[in-house]
């Protein structure tokens, strides 16, 4: 086989996998003002149409969690870890726990 029919060798797919991490890094940090929505997701056990109806003001859901459970947080619906409750002054807070 002639040396112009010849492909030059590509690189190795660990390599063009790793730099294409490396520059969605570098896209992310260049952009830290992009609006993303953030969600901590409750299981409620038995809940109805009827029920969502009849909430109102200082109504208590019963979640299928027990309070020491850590519960999923979602960016734009990606799991991105687990959090636990926490109270601060008079606000409700989420405490990363783990990374998924």
């Amino acid at each position: 086989m002639s040396a112009a029919a010849q492909t030059p060798d590509a690189r190795p797919a660990e390599t063009s996998v790793s730099a294409r991490v490396q520059s969605n890094e570098d896209l992310l940090d260049s952009m830290p003002w992009l609006p993303c929505a953030l969600t901590v997701e409750l299981p409620v056990v038995r809940f109805t149409i009827g029920d969502l109806l009849a909430l109102s003001e200082g109504s208590i859901v019963e979640t299928a969690c027990h309070h020491t459970s850590d519960v999923p947080v979602r960016v734009n619906r990606l799991l991105i870890g687990w959090t636990e409750f926490e109270v601060i002054g008079n606000r409700l807070a989420v405490r990363i726990t783990d990374q998924a």
